[in-house]
């Protein structure tokens, strides 16, 4: 017979009976990769239209995933046509020319020029704003794809005045001259056709126009919006009978428009590195999007974020938040880019861990992290630290290396992640009674 289990000391298995709703964000991952493979499949060789196929080849291309897909047969005809073809509208030519840019149809001389020729008539007498967005990026993709004759436009500040000529004293844009209602994801479109317009000219383009569009970027982040957990975005609140953007793609829109402009232009943008990080936040706070359409506007957000010239976000994240004591478990720190590529060298410090239970005194403090070249992960042995079973409050800081680096890189201050400490506890002459009135509680009774 056991005996009495008040004679004897016993085990007890402390659990984390709460979750912290702390968000802790994640670079890119396989569970990524394989959700594209699975979204994007294509049907007898095709993927659908061209901007379908376009936004599957591009998912692919910045995942590293899809290599045995090959539609190159079913879709350079396609392509071909839409470029030959006189009725072909510059939305057409727009994705015909994408998928072209990551397919590598063979299209001749003659076509590009013909398709040139069509274009600029189209951005001289545009009054649209998707005209000039499909026009002028058509013409950059195909000064891109090696053209043999000079891309240039002909009135390159003429244009540029046209295009801003459509923007409003809050940072937003209208779609066209006769319309009076403002828009955010209108304003993406029309600073990545004005970045077109600066990779296309002749000659500099007017610096005080650059320096104006500047100061209506900095007046559109007057408009972002922020979560809790550090995420920002942008979202529309056009009353235009449009077809409604919701915050993924407006705020998508207007990263590859800031991106854009500030890749083709002299000088800096005065966005705080801080907002940088919290645009990418925003898109891997939605975690791995059900559709296509979702993951297409994160992965190729993502994409511009993680080499661009304002600032380069980098993101701390934790592989597990729950520590065994018993298991002997270490503090895994991981700092990568927004796809998950290394960071620069760089310093991730324990500004100091409290407890829960404590009154705010730190059980660590300024604890610089070892860093393990294998794993590229910063670790902590918190066994020898004196930390004992319960909830705690993390609080981490990235110190990059390089003073060169804090003007290309966006760390982000301090990031505060809730971790749980378990183990085995030796309790003697103890009784556990859960109360009726809180059934997530548990009293620990002393005989």
């Amino acid at each position: 017979m056991a005996p009495p289990r008040n004679l004897l000391g016993f085990m007890v298995l402390i659990l984390s009976l709460s979750i912290c709703n702390a968000t802790i964000f994640h670079p890119i991952s396989d569970t990524h990769r394989f959700a594209a493979q699975q979204l994007f499949k294509p049907i007898d060789g095709s993927f659908g239209s061209l901007e379908e196929t376009y936004e599957a080849l591009r998912i692919f291309q910045v995942l590293n995933v899809g290599k045995n897909v090959d539609i190159s047969s079913t879709t350079c005809p396609l392509v071909k046509k839409i470029l030959g073809s006189s009725d072909s509208s510059p939305k057409d030519f727009f994705y015909a020319l994408k998928v072209n840019s990551i397919l590598k149809c063979e299209i001749d001389a003659d076509t590009f020029e013909g398709i040139t020729s069509k274009l600029q008539t189209i951005v001289k007498d545009a009054e649209l704003l998707l005209d000039f967005y499909h026009s002028i990026g058509s013409l950059v993709l195909i000064k891109n794809q090696g053209s043999k004759g000079e891309i240039v436009l002909g009135d390159a500040d003429g244009t540029f005045h046209s295009i801003k000529a459509l923007s409003q004293s809050d940072g937003k844009w209208r779609y066209s001259f006769n319309g009076a209602e403002s828009s955010t994801y209108a304003a993406g479109l029309a600073l990545e056709s004005l970045a077109g317009v600066v990779s296309l000219a002749s000659s500099e383009i007017d610096q005080s126009m650059i320096g104006t569009v500047k100061n209506d970027i900095m007046k559109l982040f007057d408009s972002l919006q922020k979560y809790d957990d550090g995420a920002q975005y942008f979202d529309e609140k056009s009353a235009d009978t449009r077809e409604h953007q919701g915050p993924l793609s407006t705020t998508s829109s207007v990263v590859h428009g800031i991106t854009a402009f500030s890749a083709v232009t002299s000088g800096t943008l005065n966005v705080p590195g801080d907002k940088i990080l919290g645009l990418a936040k925003f898109f891997l706070g939605i975690g791995v999007p059900g559709n296509a359409n979702d993951l297409f506007s994160q992965i190729d957000s993502l994409a511009c974020l993680e080499n661009n010239k304002i600032s380069v976000p980098l993101i701390i994240s934790l592989p597990a938040t729950v520590l065994s004591l018993t298991k002997n478990d270490k503090l895994k720190v991981n700092v990568n880019t927004v796809l998950g590529s290394e960071a620069p060298p760089l310093t991730v410090k324990l500004v100091q861990a409290v407890s829960s239970s404590s009154k705010g005194t730190p059980v660590v403090e300024n604890q610089e992290l070892e860093f393990d070249t294998e794993s590229s992960a910063h670790y902590l042995d918190i066994s020898a630290k004196g930390f004992d079973v319960g909830k705690y409050t993390f609080v981490f800081r990235v110190l990059l290396r390089d003073p060169e680096h804090k003007n290309i890189y966006s760390t982000g201050g301090q990031t505060q992640v809730p971790i749980f400490v378990t183990g085995l506890v030796k309790v003697d002459g103890a009784e556990i009674a859960v109360l009726e009135s809180d059934l997530v509680s548990v009293e620990i009774k002393k005989k």
